[in-house]
């Protein structure tokens, strides 16, 4: 059946990418890549139905060049454009550059995009609409406090304290200050990277709240004022701000809880007048247990699988509907959450020097398969894997009946995989997820710091499984990598091809295909 748009352009690279497209290919959609040159032959390339050069290697010249995008788009022909995540996905400025075009943008209006996109204006609205936030300093609207403003404020806050950049994310421009004479160095470095991140140096303050647990619930709505959530992911496993390791239902939450925070939400979604998939994110005090509003992302979260997973919703298929105008068939009391479901995140980044990225040819890639896995990749065998974009490789993600049976099964995923020729964090995950804490639900967003200090860096001998892998890489790798045109799986089809090759992810990915026990058909 053709789906409600003809053809998308998909205005990101990697993972996303390819989820996608193949999404769009699902619906019926033709699908169009852009590319820079450094991903002339990359994975989601590759895959699309067309591509767009849009410019060299660096992000500001390609994927982040409003004015190529929306041209690549106007020249293809598409009638609508998803931003995926990262990038451009929650820039108001582009969002109305696709409108202006005549186009239609995968998401919400520019006008929730600017009301959450700002931290300090998104908490004073929350705050307003009765969502509990954590005590804090932004100044007054439209302002941008001074440092010796914040250092004035700073005591009445109290210490801890986080210093936090307005516009940023993925913990650049935030810093945690435990006493008054760590404030006034620790301003000027966050004011110094949010600066060169985001191009904005504003900053506010926050009360900072030890060994929090991070829960954020995933929200969606239509254009016809229908809202709901869809329950809730913890994403605690963290390192420097940056999630590696996200599941649902969260070990933490009860019932009555789960239910206030669910609400809370949906609260905080409407009086942003928020309409596609969001995401708003609490803090939780493990203490007390009170949880406050820390951000609201106006776009598809990299762990959407877990939710997808645990509802059997196509979060990806409904952003495409909901943005045709179509309206949500189901109601709040139609969704229901079933088993348990874990995310890791697999990086092209080296644990034995502070997680620095890392590059090179993957000349063994074999993700993990067997009942209840999915994988979501931007990469297949034989691909190169650059320096110069966000070095994550591939989503794997389990689905169990509870959550022991979900640490079995991610547990034993990771050890029947097999990554050669780029360092990753493979072995890095497999020891969180082994480790008694996590099994036992007793992890926070400074668990990794606190518990594992020094063991990234510990290099430990490769397993044997490796070991023969890579003597078979060895043997096989010169002939079939020194092509010119894509590497060649063992039946001679091009790797990538979803249609012929095992090394793609196509096996791996429908949200349904790792919850046939839980859910017996699609919703909507």
């Amino acid at each position: 059946m053709a789906g409600p748009f003809s053809k998308i352009l998909i205005a990101n690279r990697g993972e996303i990418a390819v989820r996608i497209i193949r999404a769009c290919r699902e619906m019926g959609i033709a699908s169009v890549a852009v590319h820079s040159e450094a991903d002339a032959g990359a994975m989601h390339v590759r895959m699309a139905d067309e591509a767009a050069l849009i410019g060299p290697a660096p992000a500001s010249e390609s994927y982040l060049s409003i004015v190529k995008i929306i041209e690549a788009a106007r020249l293809s022909g598409a009638d609508a454009v998803h931003p995926g995540y990262g990038f451009l996905s929650e820039n108001a400025a582009f969002a109305e550059a696709v409108r202006e075009a005549g186009l239609v943008f995968i998401g919400p209006s520019p006008a929730a995009m600017r009301a959450m996109g700002d931290k300090a204006a998104a908490r004073q609205a929350m705050g307003a609409a009765g969502v509990p936030i954590v005590p804090g300093y932004h100044g007054l609207p439209g302002t941008s406090p001074s440092d010796e403003e914040l250092c004035e404020v700073a005591p009445r806050i109290g210490y801890p304290l986080l210093v936090k950049a307005t516009a940023g994310g993925g913990g650049r421009g935030m810093r945690v200050v435990s006493e008054s004479g760590a404030l006034t160095e620790a301003l000027a470095a966050a004011r110094r990277e949010a600066i060169h991140a985001f191009g904005d140096g504003t900053l506010f303050l926050e009360r900072y709240i030890p060994r929090a647990r991070h829960v954020e619930i995933q929200v969606l709505g239509d254009n016809h004022g229908n809202l709901v959530h869809l329950f809730e992911r913890e994403c605690s496993v963290q390192r420097r701000h940056q999630k590696i390791i996200e599941e649902s239902p969260s070990p933490f939450l009860d019932d009555e809880l789960r239910a206030l925070m669910s609400r809370t939400a949906v609260k905080a979604a409407r009086a942003a007048r928020y309409t596609n998939a969001g995401t708003v994110e609490f803090i939780v005090d493990p203490v007390t247990r009170s949880f406050y509003f820390l951000e609201m992302n106006t776009r598809l979260q990299v762990e959407h699988p877990v939710t997808e997973l645990v509802t059997g919703l196509d979060l990806v298929r409904w952003q495409i509907r909901v943005a045709a105008g179509e309206p949500l068939p189901f109601g709040q009391e139609d969704i229901r959450a079933r088993g348990h479901a874990i995310e890791c995140r697999l990086y092209a980044e080296d644990p034995s020097r502070g997680f620095l990225p890392a590059g090179g040819s993957l000349l063994r890639f074999v993700p993990p398969a067997g009942p209840g896995l999915r994988v979501d990749a931007g990469f297949a065998e034989g691909d190169s894997v650059g320096l110069h974009y966000d070095p994550l490789l591939a989503k794997i993600i389990c689905l169990a009946e509870d959550r022991p049976a979900a640490i079995a099964r991610m547990r034993q995923a990771l050890r029947r995989m097999a990554v050669l020729g780029v360092v990753t964090n493979w072995e890095f995950l497999r020891r969180l997820v082994d480790e008694p804490d996590f099994e036992e639900g007793k992890v926070h967003t400074t668990w990794i710091e606190e518990r594992l200090a020094g063991q990234e860096h510990e290099e430990g001998n490769p397993p044997r499984e490796f070991l023969a892998a890579a003597a078979l890489a060895l043997h096989e790798g010169r002939d079939r990598l020194s092509g010119t045109g894509s590497p060649r799986a063992s039946d001679g089809s091009a790797i990538g091809d979803v249609s012929a090759s095992h090394h793609s992810t196509r096996d791996h990915f429908s949200p349904w295909a790792a919850s046939d026990a839980f859910h017996s058909g699609r919703k909507g």
